[in-house]
């Protein structure tokens, strides 16, 4: 097995505060603890340089990204044509070691030939095509919307382009939409990297329904409106949203019941203990790519869960979660497991998803194989 490899970043991967950095710090960490040398690039934009990197890796480089009109192109999604650099693929050319390209976000070079290697795997993160089309049904703005639909027909057409490179997805789902949209040669799926490796659900009752997530992007904020709209509004068990920078319209609707409020921007520390102390989590979704890192967080750090299919999709946690479709049965089966006892027999189940699925040190090795 290859001991070193290239690691291209969207972002600097921490602090591990949303959910593909934390796939991209965890995969860091399990690679240094099975030996592999990591060189680590990260594109820069607001977040600081972080020592603990240079702790993890062999080598840790930082590229600024191009926002603003400076990223705009008519050829390549933003996403994409925002972050290149030639330093960045002179450095990846230099030597022989395989590269992993973190999310279609870090492509550019692949699609226009300035990186010329041939051992180099994509870390697909989402569907981007699909995501945007997805999340821009929901944005309420016509420019926004405009930008999204924009957004996914430059992402399809880019992704398309990636058919003959091999493919590291997050869900069974994603892999298999490339395997058959855009007949993608070789295509894996590796999970998610996690934070942790034993499940630490608490048994007993919780005393209160919770759904988490960054509310200022649009689909979270869809999500969060339909509970308190449709379910919770006259479903009288204490519902908690929380997340970050929530709008004006979301945390007024919150305020309309007694039994119903919103927690703004918690720590990270905050929002773990809500996790753990919460009897429900209620996960809708109204896209079905990639694998939301939610629900991860909820089914091995919390109780009882309730999502929809879109949530679950590619997985492998549907044995954990109670599955509903609409707010007639999401109602049902909150009202039965909000006063069920969570056991020690569920946390055994999860652990054993975990460790059969979400194992880092084994997916990591995976990873690497990938490569060769």
């Amino acid at each position: 097995m290859n001991k070193h490899l290239h690691i291209v970043s969207f972002d600097i991967p921490y602090p591990a505060d949303y959910g593909g950095v934390t796939d991209v710090f965890n995969k860091i960490k399990a690679l240094h603890k099975i030996g592999v040398k990591v060189h680590l690039h990260c594109f820069e934009y607001g977040r600081e340089h972080q020592q603990l990197l240079n702790d993890l890796c062999e080598e840790v480089y930082y590229y600024k990204r191009n926002e603003g009109h400076k990223g705009f192109s008519l050829e390549f999604p933003y996403i994409v044509a925002s972050r290149k650099d030639d330093a960045l693929w002179e450095r990846l050319n230099a030597d022989a070691h395989p590269v992993l390209l973190e999310g279609v976000h870090c492509t550019y070079g692949l699609i226009t030939g300035k990186l010329k290697k041939q051992n180099v795997a994509v870390r697909l993160h989402n569907v981007e095509c699909e995501y945007y089309k997805q999340v821009g049904m929901w944005e309420k703005s016509l420019l926004k919307k405009a930008y999204m639909q924009n957004e996914s027909r430059l992402l399809k057409r880019h992704e398309e382009q990636l058919r003959n490179y091999t493919i590291l997805a997050l869900s069974e789902s994603d892999a298999a939409y490339y395997r058959k949209v855009f007949k993608a040669r070789s295509t894996h799926f590796i999970p998610p990297f996690i934070s942790g490796q034993m499940v630490t659900s608490k048994e007993g009752l919780g005393t209160f329904a919770l759904y988490h997530g960054n509310l200022s992007v649009a689909e979270n904020e869809k999500a969060a409106s339909w509970l308190l709209e449709k379910v919770f509004a006259n479903l009288e068990i204490p519902l908690v949203v929380a997340g970050k920078n929530p709008s004006k319209r979301l945390i007024s609707l919150a305020h309309l019941h007694q039994h119903t409020c919103i927690v703004e921007n918690p720590a990270e520390t905050e929002l773990q203990d809500l996790i753990q102390k919460a009897q429900l989590h209620i996960l809708p979704s109204f896209t079905d790519s990639g694998i939301k890192f939610k629900l991860l967080n909820a089914v091995f750090n919390g109780r009882h869960v309730i999502a929809t299919n879109e949530m679950v999709k590619g997985s492998h946690l549907e044995k954990a979660c109670t599955i509903v479709n609409n707010p007639t049965e999401l109602k049902y089966h909150a009202f039965r497991l909000f006063h069920k006892t969570f056991t020690d027999d569920d946390i055994q189940l999860r652990q054993g998803l975990l460790m059969q699925h979400y194992n880092n040190e084994e997916n990591a090795v995976k990873l690497m194989h990938a490569l060769q």
